[in-house]
């Protein structure tokens, strides 16, 4: 099987509507990797979608993998087990990548001190719920010295940690990054916060419930009288209504 040097992870369900933008931002990236475009594969973990996910991706040309248990860290680690590169990248289907992504993390994979890291990310349009909100999370995934964005990983790397837990329906985003800088530690290598090549997250969630809505999700909690449902209803339950 050929080698590659990035493997991009898009877990998806039902994503047949945004799925499109995202590989247009990953063709854009491909074509101007100075490693060449047929260095870049891309994978969809299809998470038992019941739309067209899994055909529009591969018509696209991307290789698919089918994942049956509804989580999404059990999609990422379904990508990745399938996977050939080198690199592991993984974004979600409803995000975009910024053209210059590959040779980013390229250049700073290039020179042998990292383990992985986040391109970092910036939201797809403006509010002043959305900005608060944004500073919030700025601020949590600061302390936590964590990002988000296309996450990237040296194989090796991430499958000696065995991908994301997928036990955790929250937060194993987290949980693999923390992992991931401790494992670079061990190992003398370090990890990059954020780059010069943000990815462009959906703000869809926003536009269901609310540009305010994520800082009164403890009314939510309170309401659901329960996290794990809340959890299922905010990112499993596309028909529910905060």
């Amino acid at each position: 099987m050929d080698r590659h040097r990035f493997s991009v992870v898009i877990p998806a369900y039902n994503e047949a509507a945004y799925l499109p933008r995202l590989l247009d931002s990953i063709t854009a990236a491909r074509a101007r990797y100075r490693g060449g475009a047929h260095a870049v594969e891309v994978i969809v973990a299809d998470n038992a979608s019941t739309d067209a996910t899994a055909a529009l991706a591969a018509s696209r040309g991307c290789r698919v993998v089918r994942v049956e248990k509804r989580c999404i860290g059990a999609a990422r680690n379904g990508g990745a087990r399938v996977a050939t590169g080198d690199v592991l990248c993984f974004i979600d289907a409803d995000n975009r990548i910024h053209p210059d992504t590959f040779n980013v993390i390229e250049r700073r994979m290039a020179r042998g001190r990292l383990v992985g890291g986040a391109t970092g990310w910036t939201l797809e349009r403006r509010s002043p719920g959305l900005l608060c909100t944004a500073l919030v999370m700025r601020l949590a995934i600061g302390l936590l010295r964590i990002n988000a964005g296309v996450v990237f990983c040296r194989a090796d790397v991430f499958h000696d940690l065995g991908g994301y837990d997928e036990g955790r329906r929250y937060a194993e985003d987290v949980v693999f990054f923390r992992a991931m800088r401790a494992a670079g530690r061990r190992r003398g290598l370090g990890t990059v916060l954020s780059t010069e090549a943000p990815a462009v997250i959906s703000t869809r969630k926003f536009d269901s419930h609310g540009d305010w809505h994520m800082l009164l999700l403890w009314l939510w909690i309170l309401r659901n009288r329960s996290l794990g449902k809340t959890v299922d209803d905010y990112w499993y339950n596309e028909s529910t209504r905060f």
